[in-house]
């Protein structure tokens, strides 16, 4: 535990990295799952017609 009067040293460098790899990854996972809704609508649409 730190003592009452210090505070801990932020690492800005660090937490930057860490911010813009969660972001990029997030941008991912929603491009795929924007995909993942095309492939439904044009398996519904390909059903129908047979």
């Amino acid at each position: 535990m730190a003592e009452k009067g210090k505070k801990d040293k932020i690492d800005f460098k660090k937490r930057k990295e860490n911010v813009c790899n969660s972001l990029f990854e997030v941008e991912h996972f929603l491009c795929n799952l924007d995909n993942i809704a095309r492939g439904f609508k044009l398996y519904k649409v390909v059903k129908k017609r047979h």
